[in-house]
């Protein structure tokens, strides 16, 4: 039995790789403005942020995860590689329901294929109590 999965894993593998301009391995650059100041918000509104990523450097940009720093931050990326020279955005969503009133950083951190693999980039905001 575990001949076969393990055979069935190895065709699987071999069916499923296609042709790619993207080639593992290869390091590029990024520019991004790492704050995202959303100012005063209300308790309980869903912050959207908005960070736009332009690939500065030779070879195709692969964002492979984005991780918020908390259970109320998530975080959503480009599925497809950023050619050189053009951008996509990540998008972060922070959700101040149960966060305290006062000063709010939230980090997202962004794994890509560029020389350091991880940026960080902060939502920050002034969570206002309800009244």
């Amino acid at each position: 039995m575990k001949k076969i999965v393990g055979l069935l894993s190895i065709l699987f593998l071999l069916l499923a790789c296609e042709e790619s301009d993207v080639v593992i391995g290869n390091k590029t650059t990024m520019e991004v403005l790492n704050l995202f100041d959303a100012g005063d918000v209300m308790k309980g509104e869903v912050i959207t942020a908005k960070f736009s990523i332009k690939n500065t450097g030779d070879y195709p940009l692969v964002i492979a995860d984005v991780v918020g720093s908390c259970s109320c931050t998530v975080a959503e990326k480009p599925e497809e590689p950023i050619a050189p020279g053009k951008s996509g955005d990540v998008l972060a969503y922070v959700n101040t329901d149960k966060l305290s009133a006062g000063p709010l950083n939230k980090s997202v951190r962004i794994v890509a294929n560029t020389e350091n693999s991880v940026t960080e980039v902060i939502v920050k905001a002034n969570v206002i109590r309800n009244k």
